[in-house]
């Protein structure tokens, strides 16, 4: 049996037993476990066990504190828990509660996107500076245009296959049988061939309005379909074909079925859209202007707008102008208006980090990155930019605003709607003050109200009390008397002015904190390196007199998953006194709203009878810092 199969086992029974486990991981101090009914979890026995060293509940997280020994817990727990690869639970999670059917579809959508939320937000922006070129009169055929144009529409052109990614992600199925599926769904020539195809079985192949390319729905169905496949092949397929006839028949089932259901119901669903919406148009274009404002990024999102793009280009084309679209331009810039706000006032430095991309990306008119990252899965800001946007949509139909191109999207709309005939910018004007109060209406609504949590910072400030866990032990014959270092040059905080209550409590071990002045780690004593997290924030070393440390650089600083810092050790390395471990950029770390106080911790405080800091306001790099008595 391993050294921590007994606690590992232990902690699994008292959260509730592994089929309460929906998924787990761990930090540098805690095994993160997402129940699936927190009450079955034993709290009060779980703070008093020895081995572990508080419990804290944030975020929709049970987080059990075990210190520097977390990665070799974390281990036993996937073993004896029979976890798959992640920390996720191979069984029927059907039967936990999951909320209501929207709060589902919301968890969904979000998680897909949130992996590449980056990307996706720096492709808007691109997509934007191309829409930039073509306005100055670039044309298509210019070198410039055409590789800008790739790199920004090749995300979108190709969405459906990182979907495909997240999607097996999230639906436990093979990565690459998704992928053979999502290859399928945007094959190039795919609808031309279709279009020309007869029918099979009895059966007429029909896509979407405008492919599958640049879709996100369609392929989600796809691989959820694809993973129940999958799934029960898997139960009834011998181990010994299991191979390649799982992932034959799971794709063999799925395209053909999206294709003669998802198409045609795809297909069904936009005619109804639009003959509903010609109906209301023909009985009120200001209540046409309000319930298209207020539900086309509704429409989007379903690939149902796509009953209208067909009527208006047939206006268009028919008459050298459209209003049916005017009421669905500006939904981008409410996004702009509650995503400013959102970036204002959150206190999470993750959603402050990346609402900016995203909201340059929605001024382009490019809200993927808004909606799927920020808005709708904190639901408040979505509902307040599709009611403002509906309002908005009123005022533009009342003022008769009308394009005459079809083309540019966000702030590049406005040629579109300069009349070509007269030289009037009547359009233009109520256009422009139409995206003024779609701004402005939908900051200053989402500055009055609270902005929804998201991530729900893992290592955040959490305002519950905290149980050391085990009582005081007999001191160690091992340990000695010793003189911790400064590992870093900086202000010195007392550890109860820490923020986060599993440090201010002395709940992982006596010390004292530093908020740095230099970006630089050094080894506070000749030690052995037990712990390097992979995000590099955290070390944890142990000296050569025994004494157990963890240096943890800034709060909350696990989220930046590596970026800004640099390692110059392994875990296992033995190293000197002095000797460089971590650099970081500080100023990139505070600029994305991350504090930098670093508390340095004996997490063995217990084997000694007194840890003492430093009485020194200030210190350099080296200086003495922690003494620890026997």
């Amino acid at each position: 049996m391993a050294k921590y199969t007994e606690l590992a086992q232990d902690i699994l029974d008292h959260v509730g037993g592994k089929e309460n486990v929906s998924s787990v991981k761990h930090c540098v101090t805690r095994l993160r476990f997402h129940l699936k009914d927190e009450s079955k979890a034993d709290t009060n026995y779980l703070q008093k066990r020895d081995g572990v060293v508080t419990v804290v509940k944030a975020g929709g997280q049970y987080q059990v504190v075990i210190g520097n020994h977390v990665p070799d817990v974390y281990e036993e727990v996937l073993k004896v828990g029979g976890l798959a690869d992640g920390g996720t639970v191979d069984v029927d999670e059907g039967d936990g509660p999951k909320g209501s059917l929207f709060d589902r579809f919301i968890d969904v959508i979000s998680s897909l996107f949130q992996p590449f939320l980056g990307p996706l937000a720096a492709a808007g922006i691109l997509k934007g500076i191309t829409a930039l070129l073509a306005a100055t009169g670039m044309d298509a055929s210019n070198g410039i245009y055409v590789v800008m144009n790739t790199l920004g529409d090749g995300l979108f052109q190709y969405l459906p296959m990182i979907l495909a990614v997240t999607a097996a992600r999230k639906f436990k199925m093979n990565v690459y049988t998704a992928l053979a599926i999502a290859g399928a769904m945007v094959y190039p020539g795919l609808s031309d061939s279709v279009a020309a195809a007869s029918k099979v079985f009895g059966l007429t192949l029909t896509l979407p309005a405008g492919g599958y390319y640049n879709s996100v729905l369609p392929v989600i169905l796809a691989i959820f379909v694809a993973s129940k496949i999958e799934q029960y092949m898997r139960k009834i397929t011998p181990d010994v074909v299991k191979m390649f006839v799982v992932p034959f028949v799971t794709i063999l089932i799925t395209v053909p079925l999206t294709f003669f259901v998802v198409g045609p119901v795809a297909n069904t669903a936009s005619s109804w859209i639009g003959i509903a919406f010609q109906a209301v148009y023909d009985f009120s274009p200001i209540v046409y202007g309000f319930a298209l404002g207020a539900l086309w990024q509704v429409l989007v999102m379903f690939g149902l707008h796509w009953g209208l793009v067909p009527l208006a280009i047939m206006d268009m084309a028919q008459n050298g102008h459209s209003i049916i679209l005017t009421a669905a331009v500006l939904p981008c810039f409410t996004q702009t208006g509650v995503l400013a706000a959102i970036w204002l006032k959150t206190k999470e430095p993750k959603v402050k980090q990346g609402a900016m991309p995203a909201l340059i990306s929605s001024i382009f008119g490019v809200t993927e990155p808004a909606i799927y990252g920020y808005t709708l899965p904190m639901k408040t800001p979505f509902i307040v930019s599709c009611l403002v946007s509906g309002f908005v949509g009123v005022y533009l139909s009342i003022f008769n605003v009308t394009g005459y191109a079809m083309g540019g999207m966000g702030i590049f709309l406005y040629p579109a709607y300069i009349d070509p005939a007269t030289g009037s910018f009547h359009s233009v004007i109520h256009l422009a003050i139409g995206t003024v109060l779609a701004i402005v209406a939908s900051f200053v609504i989402m500055m009055l109200l609270k902005v929804p949590t998201l991530y729900a910072d893992l290592d955040a400030p959490v305002d519950v009390p905290v149980t050391p866990a085990a009582p005081t032990r007999t001191v160690s014959a091992i340990v000695k008397d010793e003189t911790i270092k400064s590992p870093v040059s900086g202000h010195v905080v007392a550890l109860a002015d820490v923020e986060d209550k599993v440090f201010s409590s002395g709940a992982m071990g006596k010390g004292v904190a530093v908020e740095p002045a230099t970006g630089e780690i050094t080894a506070p004593a000749d030690a052995e390196v037990k712990i390097l997290f992979p995000t590099k924030h955290a070390i944890g070393l142990v000296t050569e007199d025994g004494t157990e440390l963890l240096i943890h650089i800034g709060m909350n600083t696990v989220e930046l998953e590596g970026n800004h810092f640099t390692s110059y050790i392994n875990q296992g390395d033995k190293v000197k006194a002095g000797q460089k471990l971590i650099s970081f950029d500080a100023e990139a770390i505070r600029s994305a709203g991350y504090s930098l106080l670093t508390p340095v911790i004996v997490t063995n405080s217990n084997d000694y009878s007194n840890v003492l800091a430093t009485d020194a306001a200030d210190v350099s790099a080296n200086d003495n810092l922690i003494e620890v008595v026997k």
